[in-house]
């Protein structure tokens, strides 16, 4: 069996991992209480007018947000000292790590798909105020789950990807907490699936017959077959009974687009993805796919010849 995480993580660290990763799956915020929550709510009703945040008071001074120039990032800033900026700065909650007062920021460049990356601020006893920003990749990093000594970040993966869960505090900085690797649904079989139920056709990886079918087909180019399918919508069906659907890299619809069809009938996946040169790369090639897939796939990724 896979491993999930490293040895050495506590019993609270993988409930609080475990927590984060059902958000980071669905893109909702973790709550650490009423307090916590009554704090995100005021900061959202207040961003919500004219998309200005009122000063946050915190430690003996303010928070702010700001936008200097019109249409031009915004700025987040202690008391004139600036922490962070992007075109997305939203306020999220106070929390109490360690027995510091710390502020959680959503920092991003907005955009299909992209989570935003989180900022910490927080000030030591006697020190001056501190932000460290959590990112795991170019499209942002997970929502947090906040314990009572940590805060929590576990990622969102996508088929194939193997990447670590990461953990902060006041004492001890960003650390890596646990190693996490994707897994589909074990003894799931091709007779189990129910495009239906598939919000996008990344979806259909979950199957353990259709992962390890991909896994033959694509092999280390899963992940990147999986990114240029995340801005996606549901599936539709071919004459044959196959489904399929298009999507496309976030921020990059157009350029970096995907393909994949799923014939559960004949236990049969196609893959296209289209290359720099325009044209499509397919697994398995494009001349021994049947003629309505093919059709499928011209439609929605321009001819493959």
């Amino acid at each position: 069996m896979t491993r999930l995480l490293l040895a050495g993580v506590c019993a609270s660290a993988v409930m609080f991992l475990t927590i984060a990763g059902a958000h980071a799956q669905t893109g909702t915020d973790d709550a650490s209480g009423a307090a916590d929550q009554g704090a995100s709510s005021t900061g959202n009703v207040a961003l919500a007018e004219d998309d200005k945040q009122a000063p946050i008071p915190f430690e003996g001074g303010q928070l702010t947000i700001t936008q200097p120039e019109q249409d031009g990032e915004k700025v987040l800033a202690y008391d004139g000292k600036q922490l962070a900026s992007n075109y997305d700065v939203f306020f999220d909650k106070i929390v109490e790590v360690g027995g510091i007062k710390v502020a959680l920021f959503n920092v991003g460049d907005g955009g299909n798909q992209c989570g935003p990356a989180t900022v910490i601020v927080w000030k030591p006893e006697g020190g001056e105020i501190q932000g460290t920003t959590v990112e795991q990749d170019e499209c942002g990093a997970p929502p947090s789950a906040v314990s009572d000594n940590a805060i929590y970040f576990v990622p969102y993966l996508l088929p194939g990807d193997q990447k670590p869960a990461l953990q902060w505090s006041p004492t001890d900085g960003l650390t890596i907490s646990g190693n996490l690797t994707y897994m589909p649904e074990p003894g799931t079989d091709w007779k189990d699936i129910d495009p239906e139920k598939y919000q996008n056709i990344i979806d259909a990886f979950h199957n353990e017959a259709v992962y390890k079918e991909a896994e033959k087909l694509l092999g280390k180019d899963m992940p990147d077959m999986a990114t240029s399918l995340l801005v996606g919508g549901g599936t539709e069906k071919t004459a044959s009974g196959a489904f399929y659907a298009s999507g496309c890299v976030p921020h990059d619809c157009g350029g970096n687009d995907g393909f994949m069809a799923v014939d559960p009938a004949k236990h049969q996946l196609y893959f296209a993805r289209r290359g720099d040169n325009g044209q499509p790369n397919a697994w398995p090639a494009v001349a021994t796919w049947p003629a309505d897939v093919k059709e499928a796939l011209d439609k929605a990724l321009g001819s493959a010849n």
